[in-house]
């Protein structure tokens, strides 16, 4: 009796493993599903607004061309971070930096200047930033959303610390929202965000681009 009911019980575990695995990979599915089709969604919808400047970031990857991303800076919602990118632009600034910093389904990182090639900086100091380097003060949203294509400034856990360094969502990221400064969209290479997002990575920091990915930022 002892034993059958053993069998009945290991019976039924099994089954259950069987299920808990089947909506596992179904619920997988379907967020990757719901993130390509929010992703598709973003993309369909762009349009600009003659107002706002455009830049274009020249991507490679190991040192071979990967593309271009153009984007759109909302320099009337985020005025202070959009004439800090412009500024930063118009010095070449960001020529030479790497997307050091990559999370499939999250976002991509960039503009560290410890991350020039003139730097000597190891990659392990690429997204530290510079002491000295100058403070935007937040620009929080209360309507726009961390969305595939957005553009964002990366801080510290100080508010008022964004400098250089920015982030391109690759996913919806809605803990983001009202808590780091929206200032620009992707209008055209969502594509080169999903390639640049795919790179091969570090074993030992899987979110460290194992060979460079280098940028240069120029405005239309």
């Amino acid at each position: 009796m002892t034993t059958r009911r053993a069998v009945q019980s290991a019976m039924m575990l099994a089954v259950l493993g069987f299920f808990m695995s089947c909506s596992f990979v179904y619920a997988q599915k379907k967020i990757s599903k719901e993130k390509s089709s929010s992703s598709k969604t973003s993309s369909a919808k762009m349009s600009t607004t003659p107002t706002r400047p455009q830049y274009v970031i020249t991507v490679t990857h190991g040192g071979r061309p990967l593309g271009n991303i153009t984007l759109e800076i909302f320099n009337d919602l985020a005025p202070k971070h959009a004439a800090n990118f412009d500024s930063l632009v118009a010095a070449k600034f960001y020529d030479g930096t790497a997307f050091h910093r990559v999370i499939p389904g999250f976002m991509i990182q960039g503009g560290d200047p410890n991350s020039r090639p003139t730097s000597g900086k190891p990659k392990m100091f690429w997204g530290t930033g510079e002491p000295g380097q100058t403070r935007v003060p937040a620009e929080f949203s209360q309507t726009l959303k961390h969305e595939p294509g957005i553009l964002s400034a990366a801080r510290t856990n100080d508010p008022n610390s964004a400098t250089s360094q920015f982030f391109i969502c690759h996913g919806a990221a809605p803990h983001l929202d009202g808590q780091y400064s929206i200032y620009g969209r992707v209008i055209s290479g969502m594509e080169i965000v999903n390639m640049i997002a795919g790179v091969p990575c570090d074993a030992d920091n899987p979110s460290s681009p194992t060979e460079k990915v280098e940028m240069s930022i120029v405005k239309k």
